[in-house]
């Protein structure tokens, strides 16, 4: 029941995503159209926005303090066996791409599971795999309404055994990007390649 629920969750996320047009702030021209593969739902304004969650530092900030420069967002946790730590490190690869074209993009990992990703586990994740990854965390409330203006999903799996400590967290598994001025303007699939990426997130910078 709880799967079918996760994957009914999950598709209204994706169903979201791709339904409408999303136009540029300035008026009704979308001068990223060329930059786009897919639609989004709403308009710029429908996703993303203002958040206040704890850095990797313990310092309480929000979205204005830290997406001051082209950023990869993406919602994970650092117990996740598998599809987390590949995403990020995609990400990661896509932003060292961009640094070798002299551009930098930030990437930006949220937790999903604040009971156990402290700051400090947190740092110590988003080091290894990029030394500019900002590790994000916070109280579960903060991480709801973070990850409801980015109209994610995620839902803890009880372990059948009833240890407690020991859970999954399904997820969905988009990569956002946003630009200062510009918010959110974009997703990437967990099928983006490290080289799409790259080149789409170029062609943003290009056309700011």
């Amino acid at each position: 029941m709880v799967r079918t629920v996760a994957i009914i969750a999950v598709s209204l996320v994706i169903a979201a995503l791709t339904g409408l047009w999303i136009v540029s702030r300035g008026g009704n021209e979308d001068q990223f159209a060329q930059c786009r593969q897919g639609q989004v739902a709403g308009g710029t304004a429908a996703i993303g926005g203002p958040f206040e969650l704890v850095s990797e530092t313990g310092k309480t900030v929000t979205d204005e303090d830290v997406l001051t420069e082209p950023s990869l967002i993406y919602f994970g946790y650092t117990f996740c066996p598998d599809v987390c730590p590949m995403d990020a490190s995609r990400n990661a690869e896509a932003v060292d791409l961009l640094e070798g074209q002299g551009r930098i993009v930030q990437p930006v990992f949220i937790s999903i599971d604040p009971a156990r990703d402290t700051p400090e586990v947190l740092a110590e994740f988003t080091d290894y795999l990029h030394p500019r990854m900002l590790g994000l965390t916070g109280s579960a409330a903060q991480i709801k309404a973070a990850s409801q203006a980015y109209r994610t999903y995620y839902r803890k799996q009880e372990p059948e055994d009833g240890d407690g400590e020991y859970y999954l967290m399904d997820h969905s598994t988009f990569t956002y990007l946003t630009l200062p001025g510009y918010g959110f303007v974009d997703y990437f699939r967990r099928d983006t390649t490290p080289e799409d990426m790259a080149a789409r997130v170029g062609c943003f910078l290009d056309n700011m």
